[in-house]
């Protein structure tokens, strides 16, 4: 049985949902689609119904349900606070535990579930990049050259890696004396396609003098299983990641993945107590980074003569849990940085997991507000805290012609820190 909520766990905020509709300016899939059946108190009326034995699951309810990125917007602005995103979930996790995985999901759980396969498959697209994908001109991001299952032939990509990160690197590096001691939970994105950000993250450390122990043995973070409701993948790799992350003692768990932020400090805290320790741990690399003083370390800086302007998105799986301001202050004090702030900075990217897989015409609908407001701010880069936001980001801007480049935070850090004597 899972140890994730069912859908009958969810009965009561299912009926805090008053249909006032305050979700309908918030709902990045309603903005795009303006039907009511992807807003969420739709969503949550459909849940309701399905619990309730109104309604099965026929066609036109699974696809509504799959209508939905998990973003956390509609809760935000909800004034009973209905956790629309976590009974959309469990309402997959009832789909799926009914009707079975699709295809998609079947294939995100195979691969997922089984580390070393993804390691393989990881390295030979790597090793292939050459042949599988072609740079697009003027832009950053690959193509496709063939026709490949569930990738849209338009849709722009990073590169993967034939060398993952966590292979480049020793599993412990040595800090100061009395400074704290983390583990690095790198998730894959950085793993298989921006290593670069995995080393800033270690070079930002060590600047302070943390030591970072680097688990060989982790895993995925398990989000992609939750937004395609396999629950039994989810909890097997929380089960290596608890294994792998407690291995050694460490006073945090420390993510640059808002994905991997969520996954850890709130999915598995539903799993037990184990899990509950674990996620207590876990903590943002930009929050440590403020705690642990950086920003009046990097104010104390000479400022550039020539800075560059840069705006920042706010990835929805720190938004939504009051991660906001934090990115901002490293943001605001890095000396070659000029911070401009861009309509619509906590808006969704239109990523959502698998649901830019189902449906990416929508995703790249969504994004496309997303690039115009990035081109509206004036800024040259775009910064954010998520590896597959920036991807999103990279695409939308492209498909938009812009010229603004979508980085990681962490990598602006890195270009300000003094070089190692």
């Amino acid at each position: 049985m899972s140890k994730l909520k069912d859908l009958e766990d969810y009965r009561e905020e299912i009926n805090q949902c008053v249909k006032c509709g305050a979700c309908r300016a918030h709902c990045p899939v309603f903005g795009a689609e303006k039907h009511e059946g992807r807003v969420a108190r739709g969503k949550v009326a459909l849940a309701g119904a399905v619990l309730d034995g109104e309604i099965g699951l026929e066609a036109k309810v699974l696809e509504d349900l799959s209508q939905c990125l998990l973003c956390g917007s509609c809760c935000a602005q909800c004034p009973n606070k209905v956790p629309t995103e976590e009974i959309v979930a469990a309402a997959r996790r009832r789909i799926a535990e009914e009707k079975g995985l699709s295809s998609f999901g079947k294939g995100v759980a195979a691969v997922l579930g089984r580390p070393k396969l993804m390691d393989l498959l990881a390295k030979t697209g790597g090793t292939l990049s050459n042949l599988l994908f072609k740079k697009v001109p003027e832009n950053s991001g690959l193509r496709l050259r063939f026709p490949a299952p569930y990738i849209d032939a338009d849709r722009t990509l990073p590169p993967i890696v034939a060398k993952p990160f966590r292979e480049r690197v020793p599993e412990v590096i040595e800090g100061k004396p009395g400074m704290p001691t983390v583990a690095f939970f790198t998730g894959c994105g950085i793993n298989y396609m921006y290593p670069a950000i995995g080393e800033a993250f270690l070079k930002s450390l060590k600047f302070l003098g943390v030591t970072v122990i680097i688990p060989k043995d982790q895993a995925c973070c398990g989000l992609p299983a939750v937004s395609a409701g396999s629950a039994k993948t989810v909890e097997d790799l929380a089960a290596l990641n608890l294994a792998a992350l407690t291995r050694r003692p460490v006073d945090y768990v420390v993510t640059a993945c808002a994905s991997c932020n969520a996954g850890i400090g709130k999915i598995y805290a539903d799993l037990g107590d184990d899990y509950q320790a674990l996620a207590a741990k876990t903590m943002d690399i930009f929050v440590f980074l403020v705690k642990h003083g950086l920003p009046e370390q990097l104010a104390a800086l000479p400022k550039a003569a020539t800075r560059t302007k840069v705006t920042y998105h706010d990835p929805c799986h720190l938004r939504t849990r009051g991660i906001t301001k934090e990115p901002r202050q490293i943001l605001k004090a890095l000396p070659q940085v000029e911070f401009v702030e861009m309509t619509g900075a906590g808006t969704c990217c239109g990523l959502g997991g698998t649901y830019s897989v189902y449906h990416y015409d929508t995703s790249k609908e969504i994004g496309a507000k997303k690039a115009a407001n990035i081109a509206a701010s004036g800024a040259e880069l775009v910064a954010t805290d998520c590896p597959g936001c920036i991807m999103q980001l990279q695409d939308s801007i492209n498909h938009a012609g812009g010229k603004a480049r979508a980085v990681h935070l962490l990598e602006l850090l890195v270009a300000a820190l003094p070089d190692e004597k």
